[in-house]
């Protein structure tokens, strides 16, 4: 249904429903953010936000908010109801029985075991419902779950910091810092909206990090009732991932991918509490198609990619990354320093990547750009 035919009320009671899903931006994984706002006589009546996996649903909490108000109110709602019985009962018939008119949905639910069942459901019930109304607002909240539904894979992020003239550390591979304290802080809310972080055994080995999400750093955004740790994921074809890893011994669970049979080692890393998993692959190289095709298998929604040029290029050739997101110094590094992307065999403008930038703006005294990667039909066109 177009926008047009939504009224201005319409409009204003949905971007409440959407700020109210955006509370759930770090604790609702693998399940998607989703708000809802109750109105009946032009007054708010209830409302709610799905906050943690197997907790109830956005119009559940807005039900139970309204009470016996919800008869004959109007649902507004970021996404579609579901119809089938997961970790917690169907809110459409939840929705049916509290009695409500009208469901405004702002998207359907790709999720197979949804997919327009829960509007059909509340049709059938005699409910009047729309959707359709700031779709983009919704899609734009959840990203990965709404790729791995109609995908199987999720949506990477990559992160990366350079200097002014493109870089991302010396040629000796020194980088602390590039970037201000405002941006490192920045980075926290990315990976903790993330369901995983994502990097290779390279980083690991050079600067041996901690891949946590700390939460006093995340501010106002901060989660109540404890904060979940993204999985920790690193490509090591070699298994070279040392059991002393700090990773290895920090909340949270860290998962390495290889093609190595080594079996000792791997028996190392499983008894420093890593999980160790063998994907396709080279002696060399990990089949990055098959490391998102198991992380979708996972659950994982978003992943946060936070790797060297050699993984990063590998990635983004691959066509495996939706956006990145560049922190940009006011600094110069020189010709010697290190670029942000291995790219060999881009040899002439037609080789080129293309990339939309969506997003531009200061954080402390640096700027993040925000860029999706263009499709290589649309790079094509160009």
């Amino acid at each position: 249904m177009s926008e047009g035919r939504f009224s201005a009320a319409d409009h204003g009671y949905m971007a409440q429903a959407l700020r109210l899903a955006a509370r759930g931006l770090y604790t609702t994984d693998p399940n998607p953010r989703v708000g809802c706002v109750l109105v009946r006589d032009g007054a708010v009546v209830g409302e709610g936000w799905h906050e943690r996996a197997g907790e109830p649903h956005a119009e559940v909490n807005a039900l139970r908010a309204a009470g016996a108000d919800a008869r004959g109110a109007t649902c507004y709602v970021t996404l579609e109801p579901c119809a089938h019985h997961g970790l917690t009962p169907p809110c459409a018939e939840a929705l049916v029985s509290a009695g409500v008119a009208r469901v405004v949905a702002a998207m359907e639910d790709p999720n197979p075991a949804v997919a327009g069942q829960g509007l059909a459901r509340l049709r059938a019930a005699g409910i009047a419902v729309e959707h359709g109304l700031l779709a983009d607002q919704a899609e734009a909240l959840n990203p990965g779950f709404l790729k791995r539904m109609r995908g199987g894979r999720p949506y990477v992020r990559c992160k990366l910091a350079m200097s002014l003239d493109g870089r991302t550390a010396m040629a000796s591979g020194e980088s602390q810092w590039i970037t201000g304290p405002e941006a490192r802080r920045d980075v926290q809310r990315l990976r903790a909206r993330s369901s995983a972080i994502l990097t290779g055994a390279g980083t690991v080995l050079a600067d041996d990090p901690s891949f946590t999400v700390r939460a006093a750093e995340l501010g106002e955004g901060e989660p109540a009732g404890g904060l979940r740790q993204p999985l920790r994921v690193v490509v090591d074809p070699h298994l070279s991932t040392p059991p002393t890893a700090r990773m290895l011994s920090l909340p949270g669970s860290t998962l390495i991918l290889t093609t190595s049979d080594d079996t000792a080692e791997a028996d190392a890393l499983l008894a420093a509490g890593a999980e160790v998993a063998r994907l396709p692959g080279t002696p060399d190289t990990v089949d990055l198609d098959a490391v998102l095709e198991l992380l979708g298998q996972r659950g994982m929604n978003e992943v946060h990619l936070e790797t060297g040029a050699t993984l990063a290029g590998a990635m983004l050739r691959a066509g495996l990354v939706d956006e990145l997101v560049v922190y940009m110094a006011p600094l110069l590094l020189g010709d010697g320093a290190r670029g942000l992307f291995h790219l060999p065999g881009l040899a002439s403008m037609a080789d080129r990547v293309e990339l939309e930038i969506v997003d531009l703006r200061a954080v402390g005294r640096d700027w993040r750009i925000s860029a999706r990667v263009a499709t290589r039909s649309a790079a094509a066109q160009s």
